[in-house]
């Protein structure tokens, strides 16, 4: 198994990436020494399928899950966003804990379900596809690890229900990656862009209402038939809202435009064309004039 370098000499992560196969020991139960540590200090962002379940197990809008109980992020310095469960106030225990356990348990987050395994998805540069790999997380207090009950990650996995929570966050995951892998081949994504990120990602009810706003027909091309489904239901609208970054991201072109729209958009960039060939044209002219801005004196 290849060997990560360790970002942090003291993370719990151990640095071994293994597969579905391998055989982990572990067992969290009431009762246990350790019962509630993990919730007591936490750390867990969240996926859009996380926030979804959440916010309708709590019947609350998208802003007011976000409002109550997260905070977002930065994934990178001035990159797009992810979003952490916000702890109790002053504190760093988990807003869900209870002396009984966890009080959202049926719908408690990936990252809660996957403890004390890590998911570590990788896309290489060029391929339109993650891989996953797994690795253990081993902290001082848990004392699951000693309990002496072995199962494969795959066994664990499914235990856990998990299967399902990461089928559908797979779009998020390959937009973060993909991002990730680009870096400055797609420059630094704009304000809007990242505000266009966050909606569509995690603050589903408002990206809703922009896909059935009268603006949005008026841009794309979607059948009526379609656009219903996806209004209609939370989990089509939010894979909806994955295609759709990947064409406002990354410009892979999946969801038609207007005849009116496509034509002022190929204008745009027709436009955008022009101004920077200008702009080489003049610099090359004042290159041969004997003014060279870009050299030092």
């Amino acid at each position: 198994m290849s060997q990560p370098n360790v970002p942090f000499p003291q993370s719990p992560v151990v640095p071994k990436m293994v597969d579905g196969s391998h055989v982990i020991q572990f067992s969290c139960h009431k009762g246990i020494g350790c019962w509630n540590a993990c919730c007591a200090n936490i750390d867990i962002s969240l996926t859009p399928y996380d926030i979804l379940r959440l916010k309708k197990r709590l019947e609350l809008s998208s802003a007011e899950f976000l409002t109550k109980y997260t905070f977002p992020y930065e994934l990178d310095k001035d990159d797009i966003a992810g979003v952490k469960f916000r702890p109790v106030e002053g504190g760093t225990a988990c807003q869900f804990m209870t002396p009984e356990g966890c009080s959202v348990y049926e719908d408690r987050p990936t990252a809660c379900r996957y403890y004390p395994v890590a998911l570590l998805s990788m896309r290489k540069e060029g391929e339109n596809f993650d891989t996953a790999s797994y690795a253990l997380v081993q902290e001082d207090h848990c004392k699951g690890h000693a309990v002496q009950r072995s199962l494969t990650i795959d066994e664990y996995r499914k235990e856990q229900g998990i299967d399902q929570y990461d089928e559908l966050a797979r779009g998020w995951r390959q937009l973060v990656l993909k991002k990730k892998s680009s870096g400055p081949t797609i420059g630094k994504p704009s304000l809007k862009s990242r505000q266009l990120f966050f909606m569509a990602c995690y603050n589903l009810d408002q990206f809703r209402a922009f896909v059935a706003s009268d603006a949005f027909g008026e841009l794309f091309a979607l059948p009526v038939e379609e656009r219903e489904k996806i209004v209609g239901d939370d989990v089509e609208l939010m894979q909806f809202g994955f295609r759709f970054l990947r064409q406002v991201l990354f410009g892979e072109d999946s969801i038609p435009l207007n005849d009116a729209a496509a034509k002022e958009r190929a204008e745009k960039v027709r436009e955008k064309h022009l101004k920077a060939e200008r702009e080489a044209a003049e610099r090359l002219a004042r290159a041969e004039d004997g003014d060279y801005p870009f050299e030092d004196d």
